[in-house]
């Protein structure tokens, strides 16, 4: 491998103002990244409005961003390899600008889901690189410092994320929410190269693993456009449906193969042979799947059936990152001292019941009855999420951290991309049922219709008010069920993790990219 020479040798560690303007300006590209996963969820109802689409479709702009960050990701750190940690994060930050401005200008559902995708596709670089350059530009002795600063920006962006994407879309429609993130990008991008460029990483020509990303990006894609589109063509009564489940399974399969045969493969499978990181994934998937899946649906049932607008619906959902930050500290505390296994064991099985608390929901639900509940759910949210990466990486071999800690996010993207698409099919086709099952057993329509007729009702009226309510009951059946559903998969992904032994080794944070 032959290694180029950057811009020149590697300066000594910034100091002063110079190193806390640089961590601001990483820290707000990793807060833009983090903000966009959920900025976006309580602005699908005005989204689809916007351009003419179902609500279901509008879910789309929210697994394209998550998809296209889920492939990006193993590729970071051969991107940084090659080309050099600050070069791809100023190119990344400037591209997530740029294809930001592009999705507020987007006519079309269709152009705007191919705009999420490059907004993705930039997007997803920037919490690994944000962090690995904090790591890099602060002294050892301070790096506790750098990864507290990435981590709050980690856990503020989904609390302001739902608010601020409310009070965007009430006040300057739904462009206005990507619209935020272009000044800056613009500013973080010339600025960071500017003053980090001495600071660049050396580069080597690396050879990339290119059958491996094609068909990651086979199936992945494949597997996605089977969960949004689906239900529209009543799923494998369709032959493109077919084909491309098809597509899927045969496109997974060949990755497998090629990636563990692979002598650089873009995506190391290997590292799932350790029974703990095996046993820890399997435990992110379901927990991160569940968290995500209740986090998308809870804005868009506020605004399509209890009558939230997108500021409301932004204000009852953003409560669990208040919580979550409230109980970061205390995890920071004691995670060393206890089995990471009881931490996560018990964050997830809080997270469990509160959503079990939630499958019992009615349609006359005020405000702190909506609310109270997602705000302690945050409580769970720092036991489960640090202790894990501890498990994960732990149970790995020291040379294989970097990795796993690629696979790790790729799980993480990949579970909550799917899981959006799967509840909202779900709780669609759940409310149908029920609504049809609630007219079947329904009793006194005509004296009901006659009543309300005596109040000034037309016959229309009335019959429409009936269907209202019986939607709504309808509605809030399929969310509930949804709810408890999700709260099964949570004590499963609880379950799980005592199928991993304890780590055999200490975690060296500055190791995790």
């Amino acid at each position: 491998m032959a290694t180029e020479t950057t811009d020149g040798a590697r300066a000594a560690t910034l100091s002063g103002s110079a190193l806390w303007s640089a961590a601001v300006l990483l820290a707000a590209a990793n807060f833009l990244a983090v903000l966009d996963m959920t900025i976006v969820n309580v602005s699908v109802p005005n989204i689809a409005g916007g351009l003419a689409v179902p609500p279901n479709e509008g879910t789309w702009v929210i697994t394209s961003y998550s998809v296209a960050e889920a492939i990006i990701v193993p590729l970071t750190g051969w991107l940084a390899a090659r080309f050099g940690t600050v070069r791809v994060f100023a190119l990344s930050i400037l591209g997530f600008g740029m294809f930001s401005a592009l999705c507020g200008l987007a006519p079309t559902l269709d152009l705007l889901v191919a705009l999420r995708v490059l907004q993705g596709l930039s997007g997803g670089t920037l919490m690994p690189l944000s962090q690995t350059l904090l790591m890099q530009i602060f002294p050892k002795r301070q790096q506790p410092i750098a990864m507290t600063i990435w981590s709050m920006t980690t856990l503020v962006a989904p609390v302001l994320g739902p608010v601020l994407g409310g009070l965007l879309c009430n006040n300057f429609d739904w462009p206005s929410i990507f619209w935020v993130n272009v000044p800056i990008a613009m500013i973080c991008g010339p600025i960071v190269w500017r003053m980090l460029r001495t600071q660049e990483t050396p580069t080597q020509r690396q050879r990339i693993d290119a059958v491996g990303l094609g068909l990651l990006v086979t199936w992945v894609a494949a597997l996605q456009i089977v969960l949004d589109t689906g239900k529209d063509h009543d799923w494998f009564a369709s032959t493109r449906i077919t084909l491309l489940a098809l597509l899927a399974a045969i496109g997974f399969a060949a990755f497998l193969i090629w990636e563990l045969t692979c002598r650089e493969p873009v995506v190391s499978l290997r590292v799932f042979r350790h029974r703990g990181f095996s046993a820890s994934m399997v435990n992110l998937a379901l927990a991160m799947g569940a968290f995500f899946a209740v986090n998308v649906l809870t804005p868009l049932w506020l605004q399509e059936q209890m009558g939230y607008t997108a500021t409301w619906a932004g204000y009852a959902s953003a409560g669990f990152g208040i919580s979550a930050m409230l109980a970061s500290p205390l995890v920071a505390a004691i995670a060393h001292r206890i089995d990471p296994r009881k931490l996560i064991f018990a964050g997830v099985l809080w997270l469990a019941l509160v959503t079990l608390l939630r499958s019992a929901g009615d349609a006359q639900m005020t405000f702190a009855e909506v609310a109270w509940p997602v705000f302690l759910t945050g409580f769970g949210l720092p036991f489960f999420f640090i202790p894990l990466m501890t498990t994960a990486l732990g149970s790995v071999d020291s040379h294989e951290i970097a990795a796993a800690a690629g696979q790790l996010n790729f799980v993480r993207s990949l579970s909550g991309a799917i899981a959006t698409s799967i509840v909202t099919t779900v709780w669609e086709n759940d409310a149908t049922r029920a609504h049809a099952q609630l007219v079947g057993v329904l009793h006194g329509v005509r004296h009901t219709i006659a009543g309300l007729m005596q109040h000034g009702y037309s016959m229309a009226q009335a019959a429409s008010l009936i269907d209202r309510t019986l939607s709504a009951q309808a509605m809030m059946i399929a969310t509930n069920r949804v709810f408890f559903f999700c709260a099964l998969a949570l004590a499963v992904a609880a379950c799980a993790i005592w199928l991993s032994p304890k780590p055999k080794t200490e975690v060296d944070i500055s190791a995790i990219h």
